[in-house]
């Protein structure tokens, strides 16, 4: 079987052709289109396809992908291949879901943490039973630049730089040192305390700012950009077999 999946991000659409558990392609778009849709069904056969979103897209791409193949939009009604604790799954991003469905593909029988590095950072635990307990949400790298610009007087907008020092010498660098090396305090402390829970925690680095962190942190981490996409496969296939 050959399915799509499709994850419409905040600032990007990522999109991957999946036969059974192995990608066969996969591609990043600035957004989500008919033209794009047209494009995949002419490259390939597609039996099943899913589509999950953080933000409001095109619909007429969606029904035109929803009229040649078995098609899903992943919401908090959709059945799952694991057990969802969350007590509001209403308000859960769908993108949180599929990565910890993907986790669980990738890394079977194993307890896994999966922090999402983007816009914000998420933190989400699944079990080696496939529990999802929950997780946390923190701003990302460059929300907080941002945040201490719009929210004071005098201090400025930067990029995203990296800085080694602990301290800096310029207001620029106080800055830098203060959102790099509070995010790897932060990130490290979470990590730190789930590990007292599960010793043998694996963790998983996924979003925009996966390097730096891979980089930056003492704790032992995986890199995987595509487990959302994986995720979502799962997600598909489990629901084609149930229909």
């Amino acid at each position: 079987m050959t399915s799509l999946v499709i994850d419409i991000g905040n600032s990007l659409v990522k999109t991957a052709f999946f036969d059974n558990n192995k990608i066969l392609d996969s591609n990043v778009f600035e957004c989500f289109t008919e033209e794009i849709v047209t494009q995949f069904l002419d490259s390939y056969q597609v039996d099943a396809a899913i589509l999950c979103s953080v933000k409001e897209y095109n619909q007429d791409a969606a029904l035109k992908l929803e009229d040649k193949c078995f098609f899903i939009e992943l919401n908090h009604n959709t059945p799952l291949p694991v057990k969802n604790h969350y007590l509001t799954p209403e308000t859960l991003g769908m993108d949180r879901l599929a990565a910890v469905a993907g986790a669980s593909v990738l890394y079977p029988g194993k307890d896994v943490l999966v922090v999402d590095a983007g816009t914000c950072i998420t933190y989400d635990m699944i079990t080696s039973d496939k529990e999802y307990l929950g997780g946390s949400i923190s701003p990302g790298l460059k929300m907080r630049l941002k945040a201490l610009h719009n929210f004071t007087g005098k201090l400025p907008l930067l990029d995203m730089t990296e800085i080694d020092s602990i301290w800096g010498k310029t207001t620029e660098e106080s800055i830098l040192t203060g959102v790099i090396n509070g995010v790897l305090a932060e990130t490290e402390g979470i990590i730190n305390n789930y590990r007292r829970i599960f010793p043998e925690l694996i963790v998983v680095f996924c979003g925009g700012d996966i390097f730096f962190f891979d980089k930056k942190l003492k704790n032992r981490i995986f890199a995987n950009a595509k487990i959302v996409l994986y995720g979502l496969n799962e997600i598909l296939n489990y629901n084609v077999h149930l229909h």
